[in-house]
């Protein structure tokens, strides 16, 4: 059961082959068997699965159907889950029980997702290795010495060892689609706004958004479909029709226009990956699209930029963890000022509290206008970068990561070097577009990806290609050793 996807369990519950609270049992004894070994779970929500797995085979009992109906997932712990413990991956949150549902997970269960549990993640989604959060790193299952990506790296780990067929997860610089790509899995960064943001803690609010990670494009598919749509409580979600990503899937890639930008393949690429990407665009091209050179000349700027917007807006969303209304306090406060100081200083981690630093001066007085004014400046440079390429090709291919994952450790010393490494990711959080990591091949034994950027709400087209794709390649039905 557990080597199903979203697709083929949507499947047997439909053709009775199963229960979902079979299912769920079998996931459940599965997790607890093997994520020792992955630490990719921060809580296991055990009896609410089994009651939301009855529920749902009740429903189909009286005829509903549904993808999502008695399907199991897992939430990165980023997402509100009513009585049910959210933190964000902080000792800040550590004890915190959020009081509503987010509404991705209020959507989900609504469609009768099953909830296993909270996936780990770095801490406030800081992160590009899964190594910052207060409840230890989250090993990649490909090599349990290397690292799943992040922030979103319990998620992906969960789901590529086969623990559960699909996650949810966010993504402020590439944090769906890195861990995608280092992982095997298929992620998903819809357009900003499509996706709520309602009960997902903030780490940088115009960036941030929530998307699906699982095996194939197809689930990726369905669990969008649950996602996605307008939320009145979100003043950022768009009141954009949801389409049925399922149904163009199947599309023909005949005479689509996909460009590739000639800045990707730089010096700072792995020359192995390069020649994967190349490998996927040569199967493209088999299928029938049309490959055309395009050039995104302010790439170059785009981690600069991002690292002084997305530290100041984090700067300012954490302002309100101060040990006062709820999270962490520090014990026997002198004052006022002690408590926020303590309160903060042994909540946060040392990430955070770098960005915190760094959100903090940018934006201070000074230094406003030569930081982060010109990151904003320069982000609207990537936007019409994105706007003039999309007028000549439908897609944008290149790859996901400039290098495969590495070791546990092996940056910690060098945050730098960390964020160069989401240099092909960020340029869409900065753009607000759409962007997709699919598997793409091996290299030493660790996977890579392969990512696709549309404009704005063409998910359906970023799916329709990355099934094609998956139809005529192999790689994402890998599974690593010993899941």
């Amino acid at each position: 059961m557990h080597q199903m996807t979203l697709a083929e369990i949507a499947r047997g519950l439909a053709d009775k082959k199963f229960s979902s609270e079979e299912l769920t049992k079998v996931l459940l004894a599965r997790i607890a068997q093997l994520d020792p070994q992955l630490n990719s779970f921060i809580s296991l929500t055990e009896d609410l699965a089994l009651q939301q797995a009855k529920a749902a085979d009740a429903r189909r009992a009286n005829g509903e159907s549904g993808a999502l109906l008695g399907a199991p997932i897992a939430h990165k712990d980023l997402f509100c889950t009513q009585g049910i413990r959210t933190s964000c991956g902080s000792k800040m949150l550590d004890n915190f029980k959020a009081p509503y549902d987010a509404t991705v997970v209020a959507k989900l269960a609504a469609a009768g997702a099953v909830t296993l549990g909270k996936t780990n993640m770095d801490e406030f989604a800081m992160g590009s290795a899964n190594e910052s959060s207060y409840y230890g790193a989250v090993k990649n299952p490909w090599n349990l010495e290397h690292v799943p990506g992040g922030s979103s790296g319990g998620s992906a780990a969960a789901v590529a060892a086969r623990l559960l067929p699909a996650a949810t997860a966010t993504d402020t610089g590439g944090s769906i689609r890195q861990p995608a790509a280092f992982t095997n899995l298929t992620g998903l960064k819809p357009t900003y706004g499509r996706v709520s943001r309602w009960g997902m803690i903030a780490y940088a609010s115009s960036l941030d958004q929530g998307g699906p990670l699982a095996r194939t494009a197809e689930d990726c598919a369905i669990l969008l479909q649950g996602m996605a749509g307008f939320d009145a409580n979100d003043s950022t979600s768009i009141d954009e029709p949801v389409p049925d990503y399922s149904a163009s899937l199947n599309s023909s890639l005949q005479g689509l226009r996909i460009g590739v930008p000639k800045e990707y393949f730089s010096a700072g690429l792995d020359p192995r990956i390069a020649e994967l990407i190349h490998n996927s665009i040569k199967e493209l091209e088999k299928l029938g699209a049309v490959i055309k050179e395009i050039s995104l000349p302010n790439m170059q700027h785009a981690i600069p930029a991002y690292y002084v917007i997305a530290p100041a807006e984090a700067s300012s969303n954490l302002s309100r963890f101060d040990g006062v209304r709820f999270g962490y306090r520090c014990e026997d406060p002198k004052n006022l000022i002690d408590l926020y100081k303590r309160s903060r200083g042994e909540g946060f981690g040392p990430e955070v509290q770098r960005r915190i630093m760094v959100g903090a001066y940018a934006l201070s007085a000074g230094y406003y206008d030569a930081y982060y004014l010109k990151a904003q400046k320069i982000r609207r440079l990537v936007k019409n970068d994105f706007m003039a390429a999309f007028n000549e090709v439908d897609i944008i291919l290149g790859p996901t990561t400039p290098n495969p994952a590495w070791k546990l450790g092996a940056k910690n010393s060098d945050p730098v070097a960390a964020y160069l490494e989401d240099v092909y990711t960020i340029t869409a959080n900065l753009a607000g577009l759409p962007g997709l990591s699919m598997p793409a091949g091996f290299v030493d034994g660790l996977p890579v990806g392969v990512q696709l950027l549309a404009p704005y709400f063409q998910e359906g087209r970023l799916l329709n290609v990355a099934h094609q794709y998956q139809l005529n390649t192999d790689w994402h039905t890998r599974t690593p050793t010993g899941f």
